[in-house]
């Protein structure tokens, strides 16, 4: 089980549980076209941003396998939230993770993603006893390739046409850390 003491803070950001206060934030940034691009799911209404807040206010703690942990991102200077970060626990028996980000746009290139992220590894890794945690992305997403090339993560695998996602075949790539490896970095 994961319950981390909140908030978490890095030089110059704060990790902490959504609220739901975070409506109008999460709202600029699931209903921009470019930001949903290479995701799963399709730029989202008032509507289906309020499902979505709702089970990430949910999702503070990591209890069991198949949950998630899923944190807003602030800038700790203003407080404005500028992203999420995310670690789902997929596997118990084979200790595995995965990371997952979000971020405005307005935001991109300062290394936000980055750093966010590190800190959702680490909780992976220290404090869930994860042994490899996986980034997964859509091939064409080059500047979510850097941010986990910047943490550290191997590419691992390269999936032709693996999804169909918004009507089109997409490929997919796979990123991968292991525990020894996240100690010696």
């Amino acid at each position: 089980m994961l319950k981390p003491d909140y908030p978490l803070k890095t030089d110059r950001l704060i990790l902490r549980p959504f609220a739901p206060s975070d409506l109008d934030a999460l709202y600029d940034l699931q209903s921009r076209p470019e930001v949903t691009r290479y995701l799963l799911f399709d730029t989202r209404d008032r509507d289906a941003v309020e499902e979505s807040l709702e089970q990430k206010t949910r999702a503070a703690a990591l209890t069991e396998e198949g949950g998630n942990l899923s944190l807003a991102v602030e800038l700790a200077e203003t407080g404005q939230m500028i992203g999420d970060v995310i670690l789902f626990w997929l596997s118990r028996e084979r200790r595995q993770g995965e990371v997952g980000y979000i971020f405005h746009p307005d935001h991109g290139g300062r290394g936000y993603a980055t750093e966010a992220a590190r800190v959702m590894l680490r909780l992976g890794f220290e404090d869930l006893g994860l042994r490899r945690i996986i980034g997964r992305i859509d091939a064409r997403n080059t500047a979510s390739a850097r941010v986990l090339e910047r943490l550290g993560m191997r590419r691992e695998a390269h999936f032709v046409e693996n999804e169909f996602v918004k009507g089109e075949w997409a490929d997919e790539v796979v990123y991968a850390m292991l525990e020894r490896e996240w100690r010696a970095g």
